[in-house]
């Protein structure tokens, strides 16, 4: 498994290196993960352009593993899915590429890169966000996918996932073709259907959310807290999510008052109320705080007080007394102080004040990672 990034992915690294590579590959078992980051060459000049780019740059290392087929998949969704049917169905249909795809309503469908199928699920035409008359235009039989009539009169479109198995030489032919092409969805895909490749779709019927955007991050998170029907759900004892053992401590709450929320490993709470919020891993909350629909990331590390009160003027990590925050996003280590309030109470929709700390995507309030909000700061 490859992980191809971009820039500032420091963090990711770090993560991948320490939670799989100690648990992959054995004697006898040759699986590992590992990062390739963009870089410059002889032969290119560039960083990765693309999806499409980043794959070719890398295609000569790819070769090295004499595998038959490549699944490619995006860093910023969120599913839980099998990819051995997906991988079947690509065989059995003797596909040149097969791309995932989520049945969708009409209502949703504008917003997504569309697909059209012949009778027996290939590809055969492709639309980006298409409207109006096109976008009816768009519409397929998805029962010929395995939905259900009544589904499949609900949901009369599919819509790409952006998650694809290429045959080798299929990958290797289009990369080759196309040198100026970049990206896989919007055109090494419909560029290898024009040739004639068999390009097939697989339906995912199942809960998938690109979370690509900031309103879209905070949303799926928050959506977990659903106390009936939870969109994804990290309870699922026969697919469990795996990570990192850290080993931490359980958290404590001391005079708390906590409604549907999240609390991870590790954290302390002191006579605050949470509500609707997700309260990542060593989160420090002191005494009176008000959270309300936030996601706080948390911290890598735990500061001891005498670390912080050996310094002039330090702001612990954590959430200072009487501080009260709503609709925000806290990244880690963020060290904010007594009796802020970062309640975003213009309802200013776009802001970006990094030097101070903070920025306002969506209105949603993004507090930096390793930022310092100082005593009684109002957002």
């Amino acid at each position: 498994m490859y992980c191809l990034t971009q820039f500032n992915s420091a963090s990711l690294n770090r993560h991948l290196s320490q939670a799989y590579n100690s648990n992959v590959g054995t004697y006898n078992r040759q699986g590992f993960v590992e990062v390739l980051a963009a870089q410059q060459s002889p032969v290119n000049k560039d960083w990765f352009q693309g999806t499409a780019d980043a794959v070719r740059q890398y295609l000569w290392l790819f070769a090295e593993a004499n595998c038959e087929e490549y699944l490619i998949l995006s860093g910023d969704h969120l599913y839980r899915m099998d990819y051995k049917p997906f991988i079947k169905k690509h065989r059995e249909c003797n596909a040149d590429i097969t791309v995932s795809a989520v049945p969708m309503d009409e209502k949703r469908a504008a917003a997504f890169g569309l697909m059209k199928i012949d009778g027996t699920g290939r590809i055969v035409e492709f639309a980006e966000k298409p409207e109006g008359e096109a976008l009816k235009a768009m519409a397929v039989d998805t029962t010929i996918l395995g939905l259900d009539e009544e589904r499949a009169k609900e949901m009369p479109f599919i819509a790409s996932m952006g998650i694809y198995v290429f045959s080798k030489g299929a990958m290797e032919t289009l990369l080759d073709s196309f040198p100026d092409s970049n990206d896989f969805g919007a055109e090494i895909i419909p560029s290898a259907k024009d040739m004639g490749m068999h390009v097939q779709a697989f339906l995912f019927d199942g809960y998938w959310e690109d979370i690509g955007t900031i309103e879209a991050f905070y949303n799926a998170n928050l959506n977990c807290n659903d106390p009936d029907a939870p969109k994804f759900s990290f309870y699922d004892r026969g697919t469990p999510i795996y990570t990192q053992s850290r080993f931490l401590p359980p958290s404590k709450l001391l005079d708390a008052q906590v409604t549907r929320s999240t609390i991870g490993d590790g954290c302390f709470i002191h006579k605050s109320v949470i509500n609707n919020s997700m309260i990542g891993l060593r989160s420090n909350i002191q005494e009176g705080c008000v959270i309300e629909d936030t996601m706080i990331m948390g911290a890598d590390y735990y500061e001891e007080t005498h670390e912080c009160e050996s310094l002039p003027g330090c702001t612990p990590i954590g959430i200072g007394a009487g501080t009260t925050i709503r609709r925000a996003i806290i990244d880690k280590n963020a060290r904010i102080g007594m009796d802020c309030q970062i309640t975003n109470k213009e309802n200013v929709q776009e802001a970006n004040e990094e030097e101070k700390g903070y920025i306002i995507k969506d209105g949603i309030i993004v507090i930096i990672k390793d930022s310092i909000i100082p005593n009684g700061t109002i957002i």
